[in-house]
């Protein structure tokens, strides 16, 4: 068995993605297997406010029927519910020139060739974790399976 998976989505984005190939048919999966790692991944040390206006949930848009995995590749959505907050506050146009230290910002603006590192900013955040801890949960359900 091979799994791969991949995430979609930016920081500040209408949701995260997450996908995930390799999954058998036939496995018991839903939201209430995924939401509470996604609640776990909300608490502790260095969290910041947003996490107290994200209540994240899971939401299959592939890969699931009837609550039993179909063998195609799972299709999740983990929606961005803290975006109306920010949509308050007027948008950040000052190019990012300057990286953060501890942060990805220097290596995608190498790697994608950019001036502006907002870009990079956006992908690489702490939001886009949770479509890998939602992913993260559907494989420890299918270990689980086996013991």
């Amino acid at each position: 068995m091979v799994w791969k998976y991949m995430t979609a989505g930016e920081s500040h984005g209408p949701a995260v993605t997450g996908f995930l190939e390799g999954m058998p048919a036939g496995l018991a999966l839903g939201p209430s297997d995924v939401d509470p790692d996604l609640a776990r991944r909300q608490v502790g040390y260095g969290r910041g406010a947003r996490m107290a206006i994200e209540k994240d949930t899971a939401e299959f848009l592939g890969g699931v029927r009837f609550g039993r995995t179909t063998g195609a590749p799972l299709a999740l959505l983990v929606k961005n519910r803290g975006r109306e907050e920010f949509a308050k506050k007027p948008p950040r146009y000052e190019p990012l020139v300057l990286p953060r230290p501890g942060h990805t910002d220097l290596a995608g603006a190498m790697k994608y060739g950019l001036d502006d590192m907002r870009d990079v900013l956006e992908r690489a955040s702490a939001r886009e974790t949770a479509a890998r801890v939602a992913l993260g949960a559907c494989a420890r359900k299918l270990l689980g399976h086996f013991g």
